[in-house]
């Protein structure tokens, strides 16, 4: 018959040495500022295009919209993704992610009291490893 092996302390009880909780908190911090950093380098390049930004991090019930911008009268809503390459940025966007994004906006246009007959377009903003910057124009529609 095996032995069954005693622990000192019960599973749910063992906490992750600092070192370790210390290590988890940096990478979220770093992950953090370098989604701060790809916003920031989207919202120049939008600039400088004459787009005027709206709204950083807008908050929905549902989601966070990363930036608003005007586009003479269309409302474009971007969602900047930072990864180590283009594709796989665009892969990081999820069917579900593009819904509660498409939900967000709407939510968005009626609480400022835009409207829901405001044309709008989504982008995906994508921001590779050296900080190079692409722009997909329509990368879903509302319907999603």
């Amino acid at each position: 018959m095996a032995e069954q092996l005693e622990l000192p302390l019960p599973v749910s009880a063992v906490i992750p040495a600092p070192e370790i909780r210390n290590s988890r908190r940096l990478r979220g911090k770093t992950a953090y500022l370098s989604g701060l950093a790809a916003e920031e380098s989207v919202v120049r390049l939008y600039n400088a295009r004459g787009m005027g930004l709206m709204a950083k991090r807008w908050r929905g019930s549902c989601a966070e919209i990363d930036l608003i911008l005007k586009d003479g009268a269309v409302v474009v809503f971007v969602e900047v993704k930072k990864s180590s390459s283009f594709d796989a940025a665009l892969l990081s966007l999820g069917r579900a992610q593009r819904r509660r994004i498409a939900l967000a906006a709407l939510e968005y246009l009626g609480r400022t009291g835009l409207g829901q007959l405001t044309d709008i377009r989504f982008d995906l903003a994508m921001v590779n490893d050296i900080g190079a910057v692409a722009i997909l124009e329509n990368a879903f529609g509302e319907d999603e």
